[in-house]
């Protein structure tokens, strides 16, 4: 049997994977990633977070401050707060996202990560904090058709009542090929990037732009919105908490979140 060459770069998920159920960064954890980079591996956090929820994160992030975002449809320096790339939904396709969902799960509400922010349904909930006066509010469809989210890059559907796998079977199969339906909440909640948009796609270019192959990558993740990701890279790890999908799928398995799982591993790299 071969062994794995050592890699140069570490591409993790946060939430769930690399974060504490709090959604923060342990001592140990900071620590290995910051021994990582020292030890001449790059760390690249991918995520489906937007852009405007990474901002806490830029200590942790390595020298070149780069994330991959919204899984795949953004590329953020996370430390300058600047929007590096997108990849954006057609606006004529998001319509018919829109209107198929409805269709289908007529109960589905909807919001918009887009360049200048967020946008969302009146149905759609925020967290607490979140004000109406901090973003548009609206149908989806006068949303989209007013320019107010032009750049989008990243689609949610929310349902009340459905079970979050039943929701993503059923919502992917209304889709269809017009955008990628994934999820990573515990709750019913799809997330929907254009056509060929993953995590992987866009953890691929930024390698290939960096010389870096795929063997050469490590993965950690939970949901299955990291499973393109998991597949692509040359070792990958899933976390005890993981999916179930995810872990079926992963030969390699670490402790979980709330014990540094992520952490554990680099550990024995360096």
């Amino acid at each position: 049997m071969t062994a794995s060459p050592r890699p140069r770069l570490i591409a993790t998920d946060l939430d769930g994977t690399l974060l504490c159920p709090g959604g923060t960064v342990s001592a140990r954890t900071a620590a290995a990633l910051a021994a990582a980079e020292a030890a001449g591996l790059q760390v690249v956090f991918v995520t489906g977070r937007p852009p405007r929820w990474m901002r806490h994160l830029g200590p942790h992030i390595g020298g070149h401050g780069v994330a991959i975002c919204s899984n795949g449809g953004a590329v953020v320096d996370v430390r300058r707060g600047e929007l590096l790339e997108t990849s954006p939904l057609d606006r004529a396709d998001t319509l018919t996202v829109v209107d198929r969902l409805r269709a289908e799960l007529p109960d589905t509400a909807f919001a918009f990560e887009f360049p200048d922010g967020f946008a969302r349904e009146p149905e759609y909930t925020v967290f607490l904090g979140e004000s109406d006066n901090d973003h548009p509010v609206g149908p989806a469809t006068e949303l989209l058709a007013s320019g107010q989210v032009d750049g989008l890059f990243k689609l949610l559907g929310k349902h009340p009542d459905l079970s979050p796998d039943e929701f993503l079977d059923r919502a992917r199969a209304a889709v269809g090929p017009l955008a990628e339906v994934t999820r990573s909440s515990p709750i019913p909640l799809v997330e929907i990037s254009a056509p060929g948009v993953t995590k992987a796609s866009s953890l691929a270019r930024w390698c290939a732009q960096h010389g870096i192959d795929a063997t050469e990558v490590i993965a950690f993740g939970d949901m299955p919105n990291d499973l393109e990701m998991l597949a692509w890279a040359g070792q990958s790890y899933a976390v005890a908490n993981a999916h179930p999908l995810v872990l079926a799928s992963v030969t390699r398995h670490t402790v979980g979140n709330d014990q540094d799982g992520v952490a554990a591993v680099i550990e024995t790299l360096l």
